[in-house]
């Protein structure tokens, strides 16, 4: 290689995918920095390899790269044994799989693996949702046992202000019962009907002078043609004498003032009957009234 020869295509490509030894690598790579032409070809290669890289057909490399590849690794084998890494064969997998070609030339080497996830990284975006459902629950908790206590407090203060009523009115009493000005009564059932006052009749009567005053109460009032009629039953027997008819007023008082009676009969009693108007000469049984 010298600067007017031109580096091989294929090795351009070796180059390209970085399969050379170091010391070939370093005299393309300085050959090419220098070389517009190799430089323009190194490009050219480089655009065919990020080609194979984006298609998804699979393309088989041509024939007479390959088998320069093939005998490239073999003398990377030989020459550097330990450094050498297996070259893996291309291969593709289809897109469908969600996954891009790989290998050498493809522009796209060995896909990538997803980091491993370890547990925290897996549990952690679920303990803010935990911690936030915790909370809820622990709120809701605690709103229901502060109705309950607020209903407890409310039935207390209820039951509180009837026993302070209870007690104001039993000091209410004991004041009243005690105090030196209350009056007594003492109260009694009323009868269910008023029983009416009892008929009453005073005779004052003198005999020797035969006067006669009697004053009657409580009287009954009697039909228009009926009349109370007093009577002087004598006391040596004979018939009773009429004293004179009356009539009570509207509160029940009557009175039969001085009779026209005979002197000197002794009275042995003195009776009220129940004439008819103007009055009887004998008595009407039953007498109503009678007093000696």
């Amino acid at each position: 290689m010298s600067a007017t020869r031109h580096i091989e295509r294929e090795d351009l490509a070796l180059f390209a995918m970085q399969l050379l030894p170091k010391d070939e690598h370093a005299l393309i790579a300085a050959h090419v920095a220098q070389c517009a032409e190799c430089g323009q070809a190194l490009a050219e290669v480089q655009g065919d390899l990020a080609v194979y890289a984006h298609t998804v057909d699979m393309h088989s490399p041509p024939a007479q790269a390959k088998e320069r590849l093939m005998k490239q690794v073999a003398r990377e084998k030989k020459t550097v044994p330990v450094e050498r890494v297996a070259t893996p064969p291309l291969e593709f997998v289809g897109r469908s799989e969600g996954t891009y070609r790989t290998g050498l030339g493809s522009g796209a080497y060995l896909a990538e693996e997803e980091p491993k996830r370890n547990w925290a990284a897996k549990v952690f975006p679920w303990v803010g949702w935990a911690v936030a459902a915790a909370v809820a629950v622990v709120a809701g908790n605690l709103y229901h046992e502060r109705d309950a206590l607020l209903s407890r407090m409310t039935a207390q203060a209820g039951r509180l202000d009837q026993v302070s009523a209870d007690a104001a009115a039993a000091k209410q009493v004991m004041e009243a019962m005690t105090d030196p000005a209350a009056k007594h009564v003492t109260l009694t059932k009323a009868p269910s009907t008023p029983t009416p006052p009892v008929p009453q009749g005073r005779a004052t009567y003198v005999a020797e002078k035969g006067t006669l005053i009697f004053l009657a109460s409580n009287m009954e009032p009697l039909q228009p043609y009926k009349t109370y009629e007093l009577w002087l039953i004598p006391a040596d027997g004979r018939d009773p004498i009429p004293a004179g008819t009356f009539h009570p007023d509207e509160r029940g008082n009557a009175s039969v003032i001085l009779p026209p009676l005979p002197k000197g009969i002794e009275a042995k009693a003195f009776g009220v009957t129940v004439e008819d108007e103007g009055g009887s000469q004998t008595p009407t049984m039953p007498i109503i009234m009678a007093g000696n």
